[in-house]
């Protein structure tokens, strides 16, 4: 049996939320990854990496994982009809509908994780809230068949849980084990809780200007 994975590719999307989960799955066996857009131009990620589509909207296959990796172009995202419309038709066919980063927001403004837990990247994940979700504490928060990772190198551990629960843990150990896979951060600087304060206030003060964009569309989005 074939498993069909689909990750959306967008302008600006922060390249290892797509990078990381891509590798893991496309290193399993039967399993096919699909990079989705609406055309098959070259898109330029939020770091600058070209990354090419591979199936484009109109064509894409029934789906078993449908994701949404995260970055600064999910702002867009969120207020496209034709993403939100293509993320609604595929995700009821598909076993998991999947996001990693801010990619649940666009989830989230799909409709799709109307009163799901969900989580996110740190700075945004309170955003779910106002968008019908539940924002939870997690680097994989799975919620039924909706399964969410938090920020960008969550993606790693994301693809393997996800991979676990399509064909089976020992196909996703084999994988992890392949890509020898075994994180020991230089720093305890991961995550708000662990950072050093002056640290977190400096990476705060770097996304303010994006996150105060990101809840302006959100505002919009629950104006009505």
């Amino acid at each position: 049996m074939t498993f069909h994975v689909g990750i959306l590719v967008f302008p600006n999307v922060q390249q290892l939320d797509l990078t990381g989960p891509f590798e893991v799955f496309a290193s399993a066996p039967d399993v096919v990854v699909h990079l989705i857009w609406k055309d098959l131009e070259q898109i330029i990620s939020a770091t600058g990496l070209a990354l090419s589509p591979t199936v484009t909207f109109a064509h894409c296959p029934r789906l078993d994982v449908i994701c949404v990796p995260g970055g600064k172009g999910i702002d867009a995202l969120m207020q496209d009809e034709d993403v939100l419309t293509f993320l609604r038709e595929k995700a009821p066919d598909a076993a998991f509908v999947t996001s990693v980063c801010t990619g649940s927001l666009v989830l989230a403004a799909a409709g799709l994780l109307k009163d799901k837990k969900a989580t996110s990247h740190w700075a945004s994940k309170h955003l779910l809230a106002p968008l019908g979700a539940i924002p939870t504490q997690g680097r994989i928060v799975t919620d039924g068949n909706v399964i969410t990772a938090g920020g960008v190198t969550a993606g790693i551990d994301f693809g393997l849980t996800v991979l676990a629960a399509l064909i089976g843990e020992d196909v996703a150990q084999t994988v992890q084990l392949a890509l020898e896979y075994a994180p020991a951060p230089p720093f305890q600087a991961g995550t708000p809780e662990t950072a050093p304060a002056a640290i977190v206030a400096r990476v705060r003060e770097n996304l303010a200007a994006t996150l105060k964009q990101r809840q302006d569309i959100v505002r919009l989005l629950t104006a009505s």
